[in-house]
């Protein structure tokens, strides 16, 4: 217990681990189980999305799920709850193109289901211990075979691989990981025209001693192959907000009928947007493009050296890579004393083998900061200028190693101060008569410096929490939320605010699905999620206690 808020769901609170299948399409009626424990059934179900809406069956654990024409394509977050608590969210996502489903048995490379048109979309799982998913398809000589495979990114207990064997079993070829994330991307050219064998299996996550194919209802996963044209990557890596960016396409199956370049118009990106999807006829896939505040340039080699190094202003971004082994990528920039900026590179969360190294330098040459990396592998710095002067960003490579493909993304702004608040649980329970505290976390980014008080929005009838400053240099802040005795039962989302006393502005607290607890699913939690956080807290109030009659009995 915290201040009196379970951190646990209460006994009887329904469970969710995941919905098989996981993916759906817009206008669709579909048949899906959720897994997981719902004693009694059925329970009620919440999603972050109008227009979804889930009929439960006579069968526990079944459902029928339609989703209207205009609900937003992507991933959405759904709970199961009843009046003793709610699950922790998880995901059902919604596409556009058809879903189709694995067909069991294809354990054996010699009887796979037959993947007949493509590109297709479709849901897998892998059902027991050893379990090896086996799909037929037919290449053209020089064609392309494209495979990725959605499972960890899902919260799927499991490091999936994919393969690829032809006709007598020999592999040709083998993925384990993306270089984003712990899911597969497979891409392999045929030398002949033949069937050829994908292949799909899984290792427990988090590992175990135990070293075999895992399995299990909750190792669901998504596999979409394709062997028509798919966007690798772009040059530069990102996008300006406000103006056009030139990008030339890189990718599989491109064919000499495809336009290597395209203008992406970035007009309508939103102030807050840090990704923009990239989606063009006839690709078969999207990618998702960084966005910048300042033009996104590509570099000019040579600029190892202080005197040959690329001038850029501030703000803006630069596409490099680190072409060989001791490669140092230098960017000349000026700043004004006290000026504080944000520089960053981004390779590894973009799927390139880059282990980057970022500093700063002065005009003599003298290192003034330096960064290896973050929490996911690609650094930052938060960096104020000593002086008026010329500086010079510098990127290498950790590793020392280098090539064509190890690209990178140099961006440099000026640091905008923020807020940022977390509650450590998404879900909370709380009985009638008590008196509770949450505790949120506040920090103060970027020397931000207004006064802040943290308050709660939806609170039902019958609940109240006065709000609480912020102290001047952040930190844990506790709410205390008083529950009168006839409070009534309650389940529904709240939020934490947090408010800028001055101007009015609202920030909302999130919880994050990252983090490193079981209730996302495994002990070390995941580190790339379809939804990483949610302001959509769950508050459920409790039945009151029944009360004791003269003679001992509850009434």
């Amino acid at each position: 217990m915290v201040g009196g808020w379970s951190v646990h769901l209460h006994a009887g609170a329904p469970t969710l681990d995941h919905f098989y299948p996981v993916a759906v399409q817009v206008g669709s009626t579909n048949f899906v189980a959720a897994i997981g424990k719902f004693d009694p059934w059925p329970p009620k179900v919440w999603v972050d999305a109008n227009g979804i809406l889930f009929n439960a069956e006579t069968n526990s654990g079944k459902f029928t799920v339609q989703v209207a024409t205009n609900v937003p394509v992507g991933p959405h977050l759904v709970r199961v709850f009843n009046e003793q608590g709610a699950s922790g969210p998880r995901f059902l996502i919604v596409t556009r193109e058809p879903q189709s489903s694995e067909q069991e048995p294809n354990d054996d490379f010699k009887k796979p289901q037959t993947l007949d048109a493509l590109p297709v979309s479709l849901n897998g799982r892998f059902d027991k211990s050893g379990d090896v998913d086996s799909f037929a398809v037919t290449l053209e000589s020089g064609q392309t075979i494209v495979a990725s495979l959605e499972a960890y990114t899902l919260a799927s207990p499991m490091d999936a691989v994919l393969r690829l064997v032809d006709s007598r079993g020999v592999q040709l070829a083998l993925s384990d990981d993306d270089g984003r994330t712990f899911d597969p991307l497979l891409a392999w050219t045929a030398k002949s025209a033949d069937t050829y064998i994908l292949q799909g299996f899984g290792f427990a996550y988090p590992a175990t001693s135990d070293v075999k194919f895992t399995g299990g209802s909750a190792c669901v996963y998504r596999l979409r192959v394709s062997h028509g044209p798919c966007l690798h990557y772009t040059l530069p890596l990102g996008v300006q907000r406000g103006a056009r960016t030139t990008l030339r396409l890189f990718g599989w199956n491109l064919g000499s009928s495809i336009g290597r370049e395209f203008e992406f118009d970035g007009s309508g990106l939103q102030p807050d947007a840090k990704l923009a999807t990239l989606e063009i006829s006839p690709f078969e896939n999207a990618l998702a493009l960084p966005v910048g505040d300042g033009p996104e340039l590509i570099e000019t080699e040579p600029n190892n050296s202080t005197n040959d190094a690329t001038h850029i202003e501030v703000p803006s971004a630069v596409t490099g890579s680190i072409q060989k082994p001791g490669d140092e990528d230098r960017f000349m920039f000026a700043s004004k004393k006290g000026e504080k900026l944000l520089i960053e590179v981004q390779s590894a969360s973009l799927g390139f083998p880059l282990d980057a190294r970022l500093k700063v330098e002065d005009a003599r040459g003298k290192e003034l900061a330096k960064k290896d990396d973050s929490v996911n592998a690609d650094p930052a710095l938060e960096w104020t200028a000593p002086e008026d002067g010329t500086f010079f960003a510098v990127v290498g490579n950790v590793l020392h190693r280098g090539g064509p493909e190890y690209l990178y993304r140099l961006s440099i702004h000026r640091a905008v101060p923020g807020v940022k608040a977390v509650v450590a649980n998404n879900a909370f329970t709380i009985e009638p008569g008590r008196t509770n505290e949450v505790k949120a976390k506040v920090t103060r980014l970027l020397g931000f410096q207004s006064k802040l008080t943290v308050s709660t929005k939806g609170l039902p009838e019958g609940l109240a929490a006065e709000p609480v400053e912020v102290p001047e240099n952040g930190g844990d802040v506790t709410l205390k939320v008083v529950a009168s005795g006839d409070a009534r039962p309650f389940g529904g989302v709240i939020q934490i605010l947090v408010l800028e006393t001055e101007s009015g502005t609202e920030h909302r607290a999130i919880a994050e699905l990252i983090s490193s607890t079981t209730d996302n699913g495994v002990p070390q939690g995941f580190k790339k999620l379809v939804i990483e956080s949610t302001d959509q807290l769950w508050l459920t109030v409790l039945p009151a206690p029944a009360k004791k009659s003269e003679t001992g009995k509850k009434d």
